[in-house]
């Protein structure tokens, strides 16, 4: 090696974009290409093709300064067309509508025959793209046909049924208390029927208003004003009929707050838990937190098989309804610092040091 393609080779390696290049990282097609002087060929810094010397080696910021450079592209990687990265976006993308549109939930097998891949690639694409399975997200977008026909799209409960791709009443019935949180004619009614007892009660963190239906404890929500509490909680069941607890629900709201000052004592209550099938996942997610400890938003999303998928971690997050219950207080940043929780810092703050505290 001369003294020239020595210098070469060590200010290529020096190189953050030389990393990328050994590591075939996908994340970074688009932000740059490289070229190898010994082929007169440029790629992607994900091309699975030999690793070249780094002597050989220059970075390309686009493309066309590549060519302009008198290279030519690899016919492997193809780094002047769309990455393999924005193919399987785009694949998985196309399936999503594909389910949006379908009159019935299509299966895995016709999923996969559609993108041109096998049925476990597919699945394995697709869960990483939307954190979902295909089967979970097809669910949820029945669910979401459901409600949209009971709001009043369709004729009847029956139509909405069928319209939203049920081949029979009965399926329909077996996931429906989960998929609406009550029957579907009280959902029709915009929740009217659904009884919500609730009542509001004080604790070292402000004012905690809990809210139970039949099915147990729906909402458990922290604030310093008793009366927007309230209102929140009416805007989640606005046709509901919301009483205040009697003396039996007064010793339910005591082990609440009992709970929320000694968390090690545990929840022995039931919970109704609503949300979609992404946010359900999430909320699993952080019960499988040991109380005092903390995970971040990314370590979160890598344990649910969605790594990508930081942001609608912490949108699950903020739509926890559920304090302390379903501790969303364990999450932090990446750098370990407390923020984004809804009901303030502080009590994020707090709550942590009262579980570590035993």
């Amino acid at each position: 090696m001369t003294r020239h393609s020595s210098e070469q080779a060590a200010a290529v390696e020096r190189d953050p974009r030389w990393a990328s290049v050994l590591a075939r990282d996908a994340s970074a097609d688009g932000a740059f290409v490289f070229s190898v002087a010994s082929t007169g060929i440029y790629c992607r810094p994900s091309c699975p093709a030999r690793r070249a010397r780094p002597e050989h080696v220059a970075f390309h910021a686009s493309p066309e300064a590549a060519e302009r450079a008198g290279f030519r592209p690899c016919k492997r990687c193809r780094p002047d067309g769309v990455g393999l990265a924005e193919q399987r976006a785009a694949t998985v993308a196309e399936a999503c509508r594909f389910i949006e549109r379908a009159e019935e939930a299509p299966s895995l097998a016709a999923l996969a025959r559609r993108a041109g891949v096998s049925p476990f690639h597919f699945h394995r694409q697709f869960k990483a793209a939307t954190g979902v399975t295909p089967k979970a997200y097809a669910a949820a977008e029945r669910a979401k046909r459901v409600r949209e026909g009971l709001a009043g799209r369709s004729a009847s409960v029956t139509e909405a049924i069928y319209d939203a791709g049920f081949n029979s009443n009965g399926r329909f019935y077996e996931s429906s208390d989960e998929m609406l949180g009550m029957t579907p004619s009280d959902y029709r009614a915009g929740g009217a029927g659904a009884v919500i007892r609730h009542a509001v009660a004080e604790s070292s963190l402000g004012a905690i208003l809990v809210a139970a239906s039949q099915r147990g404890v729906c909402a458990i929500l922290l604030g310093d004003d008793s009366a927007a509490l309230a209102r929140d909680l009416r805007g989640r069941f606005p046709r509901a009929e919301l009483i205040g607890g009697d003396r039996d629900f007064q010793r339910l709201v005591a082990e609440v707050v009992r709970f929320v000052e000694q968390p090690a004592l545990g929840l022995g209550l039931p919970l109704d838990i609503r949300g979609t099938a992404f946010q359900q996942r999430v909320w699993r997610a952080l019960r499988e937190i040991p109380a005092g400890e903390t995970a971040s938003y990314a370590e979160i999303a890598e344990a649910i098989g969605a790594p990508q998928a930081v942001r609608a971690v912490a949108g699950a997050c903020a739509a926890n309804a559920l304090a302390v219950a379903i501790p969303c207080h364990r999450v932090v940043r990446t750098d370990g610092a407390l923020s984004g929780y809804r009901w303030g810092v502080e009590r994020k703050r707090a709550l942590l040091a009262k579980e570590r505290a035993g």
